[in-house]
């Protein structure tokens, strides 16, 4: 009986140990290779995309490149991996890339059956539709016979059946394995209407023949909470991530800036010292530098800089910010102390 008591206290160390070794990994790894490797969406304007040139741009690209700040003080510490909606958990599962930073929804089976985690929710999303402003239409209550275009391995085709079963109507649906080839084969007339999650209607929206002949219908009929995920077994990795977002929603609460962070960096407001690392060791507690967040705000910005220049209403996709305001001004986007 004491061998076997032995033998289990044994083991239950091992585990602890193993784990414990195995938290830091990705950001050993990450050290290592010089970059962090960031699977990413190579068509979806304002989120992501990269020019003839090979340049990355966009609201998760600059996600990514905050987690670089972080880590090197270096925001082109990044290499960008192009993935699709089909390929882009396994990429992550397969450690093909450290983070996952693509317009992902989180949800119960997504967190608790794929072996990831989804610590920050950098975007509140919600499924809506695009029809031509020919088809007559002004709500997707008026879609019953409706053709839909939609991308294959989403959540955006559940909610669909979803939705047009709980409204009692009739649609057809056309489905193509990429985002590029579906909303190519609506703006071609192959469908009547086009479903993804709203940011994505007003990005491709951007791509048609001619723009001003498509409306987005007001319905939302989806919460897509979108997140950026990590690998499950690494509490280090994921706190980094959880942590970059927290500081650049934070940085934009304090009215903390690009352009003022060097001057911040005297204020006497405990929560500014806090978060900039003049007081206390906070970045310690997840493998960085005290100065990790001023390292993300003097190379990225704060949330709200990122937002506005990539999908905000002075950006070509010109999105409010709504859902995705602080919570200070009616939004859901609320940044968890640093103390």
């Amino acid at each position: 009986m004491k061998k076997a008591i032995v033998s289990i206290a044994f083991g239950l160390t091992a585990s602890l140990i193993a784990s414990g070794a195995s938290a830091q990994a990705t950001l050993n790894g990450v050290k290592q290779k010089g970059f962090v490797q960031c699977g990413s969406n190579p068509g979806l304007a304002g989120f992501g995309v990269p020019d003839a040139q090979g340049n990355w741009t966009g609201f998760d690209v600059d996600f990514c490149r905050a987690m670089a700040a972080a880590i090197f003080d270096d925001p082109t510490k990044v290499r960008f991996i192009p993935l699709t909606a089909k390929d882009r958990f396994t990429a992550l599962q397969s450690g093909e890339v450290d983070v996952l930073a693509r317009n992902s929804t989180v949800t119960m089976s997504r967190d608790t059956q794929l072996g990831l985690e989804f610590p920050a929710i950098n975007y509140f999303d919600g499924q809506g539709f695009m029809v031509r402003k020919s088809l007559g239409v002004s709500s997707a209550k008026e879609l019953n016979g409706a053709s839909v275009c939609t991308q294959q391995g989403t959540t955006t085709e559940l909610n669909l059946a979803d939705y047009f079963r709980a409204n009692n109507m009739k649609y057809e649906v056309v489905a193509f394995a990429t985002a590029d080839e579906t909303f190519k084969a609506y703006d071609a007339g192959r469908c009547d209407a086009f479903t993804t999650d709203a940011s994505g209607l007003y990005a491709e929206r951007l791509k048609a023949s001619n723009v001003e002949d498509h409306i987005v219908l007001p319905e939302i009929i989806s919460k897509e909470p979108l997140a950026i995920a990590t690998r499950q077994g690494d509490a280090q990795w994921s706190d980094i991530v959880r942590w970059t977002h927290n500081a650049m929603l934070n940085a934009e609460e304090l009215g903390i800036t690009k352009a003022n962070v060097d001057q911040m960096k005297g204020s006497e407001n405990p929560e500014v010292k806090r978060l900039l690392g003049t007081e206390g060791k906070y970045g310690e507690a997840v493998g960085l530098p005290n100065d990790w967040a001023y390292r993300i705000v003097k190379h990225v910005g704060n949330y709200g800089e990122v937002f506005e220049k990539n999908i905000g209403e002075g950006s070509r996709l010109k999105i409010k910010r709504g859902q995705n305001a602080l919570w200070t001004k009616g939004g859901l986007q609320y940044g968890i102390p640093v103390r």
